[in-house]
């Protein structure tokens, strides 16, 4: 006994092109992104979010220090290029219980000293 549905076919095509075309859509228009990009995404808002908070303290702990204005007038002079070098070597960009400097600390709180008054 063989069952006749005549709509069963084109249903089952319509649904299968409406998964088709819904997901090109939502891809393409809607942004959605796989597992792999959503990671990707949340790392990097992690990691901006942490350079937001920390160059603050950076640039804070750098002007602490004793003799600031005149380590300040000396970082000014450094080329730019060894600047972010300069920060790590002084441990200003190394955030509590770390080992090793912030590259992104680094970078934003060179910056951010740049552009300080002596």
């Amino acid at each position: 006994m063989q069952l006749q549905v005549p709509w069963l076919k084109p249903a089952v095509w319509g649904v299968i092109g409406g998964s088709i075309a819904t997901m090109i859509v939502g891809f393409s228009w809607m942004g959605w992104v796989g597992g792999g990009a959503a990671e990707r995404m949340a790392v990097e808002r992690a990691s901006s979010a942490v350079i937001v908070a920390l160059t603050p303290a950076c640039v804070a702990s750098f002007m602490q220090q004793p003799n600031a204005a005149a380590k300040l007038a000396a970082f000014q002079k450094i080329d730019s290029w060894k600047q972010r070098q300069f920060v790590e070597e002084g441990g200003w960009a190394t955030p509590r219980g770390d080992k090793s400097p912030n590259l992104g600390v680094a970078n934003a709180c060179a910056e951010q000293l740049v552009k300080a008054k002596t």
